[in-house]
């Protein structure tokens, strides 16, 4: 037997276990199914299991879940429940986690309600950005419901008691059934398209998941977030949440809330205004008392008892002020007299038919210089010239051969022969002379003495 290969009980169920928690289709499913051997134990936690006609799962709901219940689950109880699969170390056996439970008759109305919430959220229509403020004093009210429910009642009976006076636009809709929700979009649709309304409730008193439906239908929804004036949401109670209170712009607990939230008290107001009133009566009788002491200072100041006193002194300084301008001014005549009589003698001294004369003198004589100049240069550059042509003809090849030496060439004139390994017996050579070429062939070959001793020592 491989002793590698054995693993304790408890490394295999952590293997088992972290298998199951690692398959996606095994996290966050719903299950249907029968409650069966239900234990709600003193710790808050839910023990049951979930069973059909084939099979059966225990099940476990811990009390931090199945706190925001709206219901108590009971034996035999058809239900739909959400949660993962994963397994009891203690026992090794697998157990489903219930995070969220729904009786099984209306279990499918909220996967709607979930799917289409998680959309619109993903779509940013839950954003608070989004939502636009309700006005502070909304001069005309809309409000869509229902004509015959009680939200109705409680909606006018509280704006009237709140801001009696304020108009009000009751559009009358559907709340329930099938047609419910097309009633509300047409009526948010007409109440934008008219405009006199400030701002919307929209709303129904409380009911069951099915009964309010209406405020989760997706064109509900997207008609609120389209309304060009801002929404209340007022649907059912406390405990009710519909996918219209996320996207409106503000969500009342009630529909007797949303009306409270719409307008001020005007109880509230007028005590505002009598805040205000009293404030800036203080205020006044404040700066009125000031002004009066500030007038008594200045009604004793001697600058009103006896203001030629005060004019007195400027006036001195005025005087002084008109001597020293009139001295500075006739300064400043005298140093501009001066300045002018230098600039006259300036102006003759640089008398320009003076200049004139004086620049053509230097022109000619410059001109003499620079001919001389030249001429010496030219002198110079004609004895160097000669020189170097004196010394290129010594140099000169064909001054050589006129002293008896020539040039050997190959046949075609393509190479110069200066020794006898570039040759051979037989070979045709051409030897330039100064006044002509001469065509030969090699007959015979003898080698100079000093070469073939200066090889040998090689």
């Amino acid at each position: 037997m491989n002793r590698a290969a054995v693993i304790s009980v408890r490394d295999l169920t952590r293997q088992i276990k972290s298998t199951l928690e690692n398959e996606i289709h095994l996290q966050n499913i719903w299950v249907r199914g029968e409650i069966s051997n239900f234990t709600h134990h003193s710790s808050g936690h839910m023990y049951f299991t979930l069973k059909d006609a084939h099979s059966r799962v225990k099940s476990i709901m811990f009390s931090s879940a199945n706190q925001r219940m709206s219901f108590l689950p009971k034996e035999g109880m058809m239900v739909l429940a959400r949660g993962s699969i994963s397994i009891y170390e203690r026992d090794g056996q697998y157990q489903f986690y219930v995070q969220q439970m729904q009786p099984d008759g209306i279990g499918n109305l909220y996967l709607a309600f979930e799917q289409l919430k998680k959309k619109l959220e993903q779509e940013g229509l839950f954003a608070a950005s989004r939502k636009r403020p309700i006005p502070r004093f909304p001069r005309t009210i809309g409000v869509i419901t229902s004509p015959t429910g009680a939200a109705v009642r409680d909606v006018l009976t509280t704006l009237k008691r709140r801001f009696p006076g304020v108009p009000i636009l009751l559009y009358p809709v559907l709340v329930q059934g099938k047609q419910a929700a097309p009633s509300i979009v047409k009526a948010i649709e007409v109440m934008n398209r008219h405009g006199e309304a400030e701002v919307l409730i929209v709303g129904r008193g409380g009911g069951s998941l099915e009964e309010l439906w209406a405020f989760n239908e997706e064109a509900v929804a997207r008609s609120i977030v389209a309304s060009r004036i801002p929404v209340i949401s007022a649907v059912g109670h406390e405990t009710d949440y519909t996918i219209a209170d996320f996207v409106a712009d503000l969500r009342a607990a009630t529909p007797t809330a949303a009306a409270e939230l719409a307008v001020p008290h005007f109880l509230e107001l007028k005590q505002q205004l009598n805040q205000y009133k009293a404030r800036m009566q203080r205020g006044l009788f404040k700066m009125l008392e000031d002004s009066r002491m500030r007038l008594a200072r200045l009604q004793k100041s001697p600058s009103l008892t006896n203001p030629h006193r005060h004019l007195q002194q400027p006036q001195q300084r005025l005087d002084r002020i008109k001597e020293q301008l009139a001295y500075r001014i006739q300064s400043k005549l005298s140093a501009e007299k001066q300045r002018l009589i230098k600039a006259e003698r300036n102006l003759g001294a640089h008398n320009p038919k003076q200049q004139a004369a004086f620049s053509r003198k230097r022109v000619e004589g410059s001109s003499r210089q620079l001919i001389q100049a030249m001429k010496t240069v030219m002198k110079m550059k004609r004895s160097e010239f000669s020189s170097q042509i004196r010394h290129l003809d010594s140099l000169s090849p064909l001054k050589i051969m006129q002293r008896g030496y020539s040039l050997v060439y190959d046949a075609e004139e393509q190479r110069l022969i200066n020794s006898i390994e570039q040759v051979q017996p037989g070979d045709l050579l051409k030897v330039k002379l100064t006044d002509g070429k001469l065509n030969c062939q090699i007959w015979g070959m003898e080698e100079d003495e000093q070469n073939d001793s200066r090889k040998n020592r090689a």
